[in-house]
């Protein structure tokens, strides 16, 4: 199967996240276009979106799946990334490397266990390794068993745990893969990229 990717810039893909958002149940809080043009002006970023067609109208296609990342720098000014930042210290070493945060992502419940998320996974540490990152890190919640699965399986290493105080469910989860071509030559989807404005 070959995966029909998007890559967006930044106003569209802004849209587009906010658009798929509202399939996802699980996002107690969803972004908005203007938190996520908010978020990533200014910096390298990524905005991948999986598209594909409904089984019972293959003329029809829809996003499926998404993922958002962008460059986490050891001078972050900005509260929410300032405080990831001194987490990850020293689990994570920010001087003189490019650092690439998964931010956001997911894949819509109906297109699960299809490979949506390996395919814009590998996608992303091409698209990372191209552009100068040594490393790609990912937070995400003890409790969201499917990605913690998903991450394992993509060869994403844990670096930290960080224990909640009265549910182990809320615990968070960081993990982290150092890029090179070796990480490359372990890719196994076959996708097709169009660029989008």
């Amino acid at each position: 199967m070959e995966y029909q990717i998007r890559q967006y810039g930044l106003q569209q893909g802004a849209l587009e996240i906010e658009y798929i958002e509202e399939y996802f149940g699980e996002f107690h809080r969803k972004k908005t276009a203007d938190e996520v043009i908010g978020r990533l002006n200014d910096r390298d970023h990524q905005i991948l979106m999986a598209e594909a067609a409904l089984p019972d109208a293959l003329d029809t296609v829809v996003p499926v799946a998404f993922k958002v990342s962008h460059e986490l720098r050891s001078n972050e000014i900005e509260p929410k990334l300032a405080d990831l930042v001194a987490r990850m210290t020293p689990a994570v070493e920010f001087t003189g490397r490019k650092i690439l945060y998964s931010w956001i992502g997911g894949t819509r419940r109906d297109w699960r266990g299809q490979g949506f998320f390996r395919a814009l996974t590998e996608e992303q540490e091409a698209w990372a390794h191209d552009n100068g990152f040594d490393e790609i890190i990912v937070k995400t919640k003890n409790r969201l068993y499917d990605m913690r699965g998903t991450l394992d399986h993509l060869e994403f290493n844990v670096i930290k745990f960080e224990a909640h105080s009265s549910d182990n469910r809320e615990s968070k989860v960081y993990l982290s893969k150092k890029l090179g071509l070796e990480v490359l030559d372990r890719h196994r989807s076959k996708r097709s990229v169009v660029h989008s404005s």
